[in-house]
């Protein structure tokens, strides 16, 4: 640890964060409600795993302190986000302090049918049981099987490239 209470990073750390700055990720606010309580993170580590069945996978970091909240409850919903909801990440990613309770008693939720927090207005809703966690390093991968999937089909994206919000516009066939 070094004189500010941080780890110090190997150069191969460094880099590896540089180069994964450069890779181009959708914005989602990944949420659960349940016996462990209710929460939401802002994260890009999302990917699709398979189709049969549908499964995803979300990385959390293991120091979070939301973490085992998500293992607990055993669902969740992904929240891919449109380009109209960069404020929403910036909330769940905690950069504006504004409290967990507070963020989720504004009139922009809807539960879904297996009571999990969606946004109203989400790009992609994607909610699903944890069906396994792995750990890898500091992170746990956990794969999601979807119970339940909804797409805007009229709606642009919001991205993270290079430690910046991008909106990306769909192509109008």
């Amino acid at each position: 640890m070094s004189a500010t209470g941080t780890t110090s990073l190997s150069p191969e750390q460094i880099r590896f964060r540089h180069a994964m700055a450069h890779l181009p990720a959708a914005v989602s606010i990944i949420t659960t409600d349940g016996i462990a309580g209710r929460c939401g993170i802002t994260a890009s580590a999302v990917c699709s795993v398979t189709d049969s069945p549908p499964t995803i996978l979300v990385c959390i970091n293991r120091n979070s302190a939301m973490h085992d909240v998500f293992k607990e409850n055993g669902h969740l919903c992904v929240n891919v986000l449109t380009d109209e909801q960069e404020q929403m990440a910036l909330h769940f990613s905690g950069a504006t302090k504004v409290p967990m309770e507070e963020r989720f008693s504004w009139n922009v939720w809807d539960k879904n049918a297996f009571n999990q927090p969606a946004l109203k207005e989400a790009l992609v809703k994607l909610q699903g049981r944890i069906k396994e966690c792995k750990t890898v390093g500091s992170h746990s991968v956990l794969f999601v099987e979807l119970d339940e999937i909804d797409v805007s089909e009229e709606k642009d994206s919001l991205i993270y490239f290079n430690r910046l919000f991008h909106k990306v516009k769909r192509m109008h066939l």
